[in-house]
């Protein structure tokens, strides 16, 4: 039998994948628009020229209603929906957070999945708030254990998703993923991540993500429950998220919301659609505004833009710039510059999944001087073994002398043998003015290379002033010369 999920490349902790269902195959990462059974601004047959690979809906709300179970049950899940690709199905679990009871078990719910022909189920978890407290968030985490093993013992052909909870206890979400991953599932949704999504928690929800993927194995696909804003896929997916699902296309467009990587605007506030997806370009914004199809051409706006923003992330996988991009996203609003911040914190985590070789590392500002590919240089600093004269210069400033060793400083790095300039980092493209954070790492670590290497005598040619020069004018001897 084929891999469940192959991995085709890798990126950050993210990487492009192939994920095999009943109905097909699905290009990873990628959404799945969320359908509702009763409810349908775009017709889920036409989902797929958008790009949509794979579509989810919700179980529950077919059960409930007695003509949408028969004809479920009579006709398969794939006609009465009217789409031929894989589909997803949710269990309940977010009607059983609203209001608190469903009138059905877990038992009972993965069955009908089952029975329906849902390509990927799942058990009825119990989605933890992220303000509960840490007693009720350990209660509810056992409960949904218990349910996922035992839709376990009910699975047949049908994939079967574990949702990994824990509220925004780091150590419980490891706890659990780490438990679950010990058994036969096939993907691993991260549940209860919408409230902080909502409220622009983005640092909390980093957090979520990688204590989530520390208890998984790396080949483990994983899907972000409820999040599906464009501006947030490339740092989810640099993550190592590969599935993610929303309403918000529809939701949005009822609410006259109109979608772009940059955030999300009324459409009453808008002059010009920003956009150049077939809704945009043959009307313009006062035509929008005014059109009676107004919610279903706002909800098409949303859909191309997300599954543009999806495929952008996986060429930037595929060439290997997927950081750039989570840079160039980040900065679309503070949260998310926060969100990039914390996982800037993990960048010893990301490192050990970080491809050896990328595209050109492009200095993006002070954020950048503390990407893994930084640390990875700073790890490997101990592998010189320097004596006799070294100097230490940039490009533009040079020294007469003999020398047994030259070596280039180039921020956020610092020093490396010159031999090096034209390969993967050290050919980055940087500011000629480094900012405070790229020169005070770069400086750092060419402190302790100096440090590593006692038989070495160092000359450091420089023409900037920072408070570390002081300490490496101690163990070298540094030249202050003009550009």
């Amino acid at each position: 039998m084929p891999p469940i999920f192959e991995l085709l490349h890798k990126d950050c902790a993210g990487r492009t994948g192939i994920l095999e269902t009943r109905h097909g195959r699905v290009e990873t990462p990628t959404i799945m628009p969320v359908v509702n059974p009763n409810i349908q601004t775009i017709k889920p047959s036409e989902l797929q020229k958008f790009g949509a690979g794979i579509i989810i809906t919700n179980s529950y709300i077919i059960y409930r209603k007695n003509e949408l179970r028969e004809r479920a049950r009579s006709e398969g899940l794939h006609s009465l929906l009217g789409f031929d690709g894989p589909i997803m199905t949710d269990s309940g679990s977010y009607q059983l957070s609203v209001y608190g009871e469903i009138e059905v078990n877990n038992s009972e719910i993965v069955r009908f999945q089952q029975e329906i022909g849902s390509d990927i189920g799942v058990p009825l978890d119990i989605p933890t708030p992220p303000d509960a407290s840490r007693e009720r968030a350990e209660k509810d985490l056992e409960i949904t254990g218990e349910r996922a093993r035992e839709a376990l013992g009910l699975k047949k052909d049908m994939l079967l998703a574990a949702p990994v909870q824990g509220s925004i206890h780091t150590d419980m979400r490891e706890k659990a993923a780490r438990e679950l991953n010990r058994y036969d599932f096939d993907v691993y949704p991260l549940g209860a991540v919408v409230p902080l999504l909502e409220s622009y928690r983005f640092s909390e929800l980093v957090d979520v993500i990688v204590a989530s993927k520390k208890g998984l194995s790396p080949s483990a696909p994983v899907h972000l429950f409820g999040a599906g804003h464009p501006m947030m896929f490339a740092l989810a997916v640099a993550l190592g998220c590969d599935l993610f699902d929303s309403a918000s296309y529809a939701l949005y467009a009822k609410e006259g919301r109109y979608m772009t990587v940059r955030g999300t605007y009324h459409l009453e506030n808008l002059h010009y659609l920003p956009c150049p997806c077939p809704v945009c370009t043959s009307h313009d914004a006062e035509e929008l505004k005014k059109s009676e199809d107004r919610e279903e051409l706002l909800a098409r706006h949303n859909l191309y833009v997300t599954f543009a923003e999806m495929r952008e992330v996986r060429q930037a996988i595929e060439e290997g710039s997927l950081w750039e991009l989570v840079e160039q996203r980040c900065r679309a609003h503070p949260q998310l510059l926060n969100g990039l911040k914390r996982a800037l914190s993990y960048s010893e985590w990301i490192e050990q999944f970080q491809p050896e070789q990328r595209s050109t590392f492009f200095y993006s500002g002070p954020e950048s001087a503390y990407r893994p590919e930084v640390q990875r240089y700073r790890k490997r600093l101990r592998n010189f073994r320097l004596e006799g004269r070294a100097l230490i210069r940039t490009k533009r400033l040079r020294i007469e002398g003999d020398f047994d060793h030259v070596l280039e400083f180039i921020p956020p790095f610092g020093a490396y043998p010159v031999e090096l300039r034209e390969t993967y980092p050290f050919n980055a493209e940087v500011v000629d003015e480094p900012d405070h954070e790229s020169l005070t790492v770069a400086l750092q670590n060419t402190l302790e290379l100096i440090e590593l290497n006692p038989d070495a005598e160092f000359t450091f040619v420089y023409d900037k002033a920072h408070p570390l020069l002081t300490r490496i004018a101690q163990k070298a001897d540094v030249v202050k010369r003009d550009p």
